[in-house]
């Protein structure tokens, strides 16, 4: 991608270097934290994530959005370690198809334990109907259809039941894009498919999270 950062692919890299960013930047602002990455990847060593769970709670004032698809050690990790979440995290995990949905539960975990900080799922991008959910402890879901020349198409309907069981559960929708394909079905540029749902924008967010 032309950056030093990304030299070595997908082999996991520390960049302790950029640990003291957010502490350089006084306006109050949201970081998705190693948004190319995964923090919580088997090869990240716990004393790293401790120096970044750190910046986090040393800069108040930003708020931090985690997001990974290992939740399970994300739940040993905040839940076990004296490294509890606090109120300017948002913490969440990926479930992009059904026979992910296991991973809901690590999450409602982490909600419990440390009901300060946001929970999100990111159904991004959606690959199939996730069924039925239970949503009791999740404050926000995303979805978003996936991106680029091998994109695989994301079905209105699977949006809109997630969508209707947001509505009767009481958690904030967020409708980030259609991706690659629209909402007819058509393949086309993203920005032509832009981020409407049956005429609408869809941009809740989690009560305190605004």
């Amino acid at each position: 991608m032309g950056s030093k950062r990304y030299k070595n692919g997908f082999k996991v890299t520390l960049h302790p270097e950029a640990l003291n960013e957010p502490k350089k930047v006084k306006v109050p602002s949201m970081f998705f934290v190693c948004s190319m990455a995964d923090l919580f990847h088997e090869d990240v060593p716990s004393a790293f994530i401790d120096k970044v769970m750190d910046t986090a709670r040393e800069t108040p004032w930003h708020t931090y959005q985690f997001l990974t698809k290992r939740p399970d050690r994300m739940m040993e990790y905040i839940n076990y370690s004296p490294h509890p979440a606090s109120k300017n995290m948002w913490i969440g995990t990926t479930v992009e198809a059904e026979r992910y949905k296991d991973r809901i539960e690590y999450l409602r975990s982490i909600g419990l334990f440390n009901p300060e900080c946001t929970t999100f799922l990111s159904c991004e991008p959606l690959l199939s109907d996730l069924g039925e959910i239970d949503l009791s402890g999740i404050d926000l879901v995303i979805v978003g259809g996936e991106s680029g020349p091998n994109a695989r198409p994301m079905k209105k309907e699977w949006v809109l039941n997630i969508k209707r069981q947001c509505e009767e559960q009481g958690v904030a929708f967020f409708f980030k894009q259609w991706g690659t394909w629209g909402e007819d079905g058509v393949k086309r540029n993203k920005k032509a498919n832009g981020c409407m749902l049956d005429g609408k924008e869809y941009k809740q967010m989690p009560k305190g999270g605004e």
